[in-house]
């Protein structure tokens, strides 16, 4: 009788190396002008997301020395806390996911693939409103951090994909570009988009999918895909990140399809409009791996594990492993 398969997964690391922890855990606090909104700001991550967010690179090493030797481990997304707002071509954060990322290799490879994640690239920060998506991050993930847009494993009847969530959910970060960068960042969706349907329609039909998109703003995206669609009666589970917590994802999942809210802030918009098009989720089977951290309020992060059977005679069975924060 042929032996299943194991894989590990983990999603938003947010490992800080020396040059990222430098800067303090009140690096977003000290670009919010408004005093007030500080103050607010401070204590939502003091007592509800996270209260150092620069000190939870032990948790990589806790999760390395418990995951034993599982036949594979997908991190999904987010390597570095990207502290300068701008992805991993600021040399800090870069340093940050180098490190993240050679650990796991160097524990794991070859038996290792890492999905993209919106800190690869830079986000403009939430209430300080800086930063955002920069081409340079983009060549600096490929060249320096050796991370690819699109990739396919194959472990008997399943086939693991994983795709660049913000690359697929492009037209929901436009503002967040350089203007003269966005017609290249186009050229790159589109050209991942036609990885994609490449990939999907080399399925076979008695193949299950698993799934790993970092960021779940790009499920109506790809539910927009002809031969994705197609292939959703095989997708088996579709593991997202970005979320870091059970809380959030429930909340998200509850306000799914509630019409967007215009006169909001740019910010606060998008958000309202994520969670309109978030009714598109439930073809996908959606799952969330937690942040390794969790969040502040439940201390509810850790990974997963999967066992998958060889011929993909009955689902796969994943079981939650919580870390605990030092």
């Amino acid at each position: 009788m042929a032996r299943g398969f194991q894989i590990a997964i983990l999603s938003d690391i947010h490992y800080a190396g020396v040059a990222e922890q430098a800067r303090g855990n009140d690096y977003e606090f000290r670009i919010i002008a408004n005093p007030l909104l500080r103050l607010c700001v401070r204590g939502y991550r003091r007592f509800i997301w996270m209260r150092h967010p620069l000190k939870q690179a032990h948790l990589l090493d806790e999760f390395i020395n418990r995951a034993g030797s599982p036949d594979l481990v997908i991190a999904n997304g987010d390597y570095s806390c990207n502290s300068a707002f701008v992805g991993v071509s600021d040399e800090a954060a870069g340093q940050s996911a180098r490190e993240c990322l050679e650990k796991l290799r160097r524990r794991f490879a070859p038996n290792f693939q890492a999905t993209i994640g919106d800190h690869e690239f830079g986000k403009v920060s939430f209430f300080g409103m800086q930063g955002g998506m920069r081409l340079a991050s983009w060549k600096s993930a490929r060249a320096d951090l050796g991370l690819q847009p699109l990739w396919q494993t194959e472990l008997g009847r399943y086939v693991l994909i994983g795709v660049t969530s913000s690359l697929v959910g492009l037209p929901v970060f436009e503002a967040d570009t350089l203007p003269d960068e966005l017609p290249e960042w186009h050229r790159l969706r589109e050209q991942h988009l036609a990885e994609i349907r490449e990939t999907f329609a080399s399925i076979a039909p008695d193949r299950r999918i698993l799934l790993f998109c970092h960021d779940p703003t790009a499920l109506p995206f790809l539910w927009r895909e002809e031969i994705v669609r197609a292939r959703l009666p095989q997708i088996e589970c579709t593991i997202i990140g970005h979320l870091h917590s059970n809380l959030v994802f429930w909340k998200s999942r509850l306000l799914a399809g509630l019409p967007p809210i215009r006169f909001l802030g740019h910010t606060a918009k998008r958000l309202s409009s994520a969670l309109y098009e978030a009714r598109y989720w439930r073809p996908f089977r959606v799952m969330l791996c937690p942040a390794l951290a969790g969040i502040e309020l439940l201390k509810d992060g850790g990974y997963y594990t999967a066992e998958l059977d060889t011929e993909a005679r009955k689902s796969a069975h994943f079981q939650f492993h919580p870390l605990r924060r030092g």
